[in-house]
């Protein structure tokens, strides 16, 4: 299957490497463990770099390291490959999400150049590495897993553009099934993507996309708990661990997304909880 965007022009996956217009050059990582099982991938990982591009490519490729990823995305959208898709990487370390634990077996990763959480200097914001970015490139938001508002360095549009490309493309292909932040597999550890990336509105657009039902009923925005106390858990099951208090009937949730039945509703915390008791408002 081809695809085309602005970006990167007309590409396609052959021989479970990706090909086309600003496709780096492929240069091999040594970090792998092996073809996927059958049936795998289906997932697909997305983090930064918290760097810039050269760095980050010496260290995926670096056997010392012991770390790697299939896809580097730098600010300009180019893409360079280190790992084919059929070969699991070493970009997860310990993770886990719903009854999965070591997310490398299952799960693709892709790395994009991007600095991370910044620390206001003066007129310009600085990276833990010494380098200074303009107001222009820096976001005020707060992360998913943390309460208060930090400064990140924004991502560019064409990264944006073309990650939801190559994951189209990756679905296509693989029948991906789940679309995760490292911050979502290894909470405790990790914050990548961060709250730059629209990991949200990204994902719920790709994989609803892909459903085969034409008339699937649109995510609502905004919903209204209907059961009198409804768990909020952190996965999309009912062995999930959960993350807070029930919610009460009438609260009000924000719909940031939907899997099986559930839906991942946002109020002072976010967290999973079964749709059939969330009405839309």
């Amino acid at each position: 299957m081809i695809h085309k965007n602005k970006y990167i022009g007309y590409w396609k996956i052959k021989d479970h490497f990706i090909l086309g217009d600003n496709v780096k050059k492929f240069i091999k990582s040594p970090n792998i463990s092996g073809e996927f099982e059958k049936g795998l991938p289906d997932t697909i990982v997305l983090h930064y770099t918290a760097g810039p591009f050269r760095p980050a490519l010496n260290t995926l490729t670096n056997p010392r390291v012991r770390a790697s990823a299939h896809l580097i995305l730098d600010r300009d959208g180019s893409i360079t490959q280190l790992v084919p898709f059929n070969t699991v990487a070493w970009h997860a370390g310990k993770s886990s999400y719903g009854n999965r634990v070591g997310m490398n077996k299952y799960s693709i990763g892709i790395e994009i150049v991007n600095s991370g959480p910044l620390t206001k200097s003066g007129n310009v914001y600085r990276s833990w590495f010494g380098s200074a970015f303009n107001p222009s490139d820096v976001i005020e938001a707060t992360h998913r897993n943390e309460t208060k508002p930090r400064f990140w360095h924004t991502y560019t549009e064409e990264q944006i553009t073309t990650v939801q490309e190559i994951c189209r493309l990756l679905i296509d292909i693989y029948d991906i099934k789940h679309i995760l932040g490292h911050e979502e597999i290894a909470p405790m550890r990790k914050q990548d993507p961060g709250p730059a990336f629209p990991l949200d509105r990204l994902r719920s657009k790709l994989l609803n996309e892909n459903r085969h039902s034409d008339d699937a009923a649109e995510l609502p925005e905004l919903g209204r708990i209907s059961a009198n106390s409804l768990n909020i858990r952190e996965t999309p099951n009912p062995e999930g661990k959960k993350v807070a208090k029930p919610l009460t009937k009438g609260v009000k949730v924000k719909i940031l997304d939907e899997s099986n039945g559930w839906y991942k509703v946002s109020t002072e915390i976010e967290g999973w909880v079964f749709g059939k008791y969330v009405d839309s408002v």
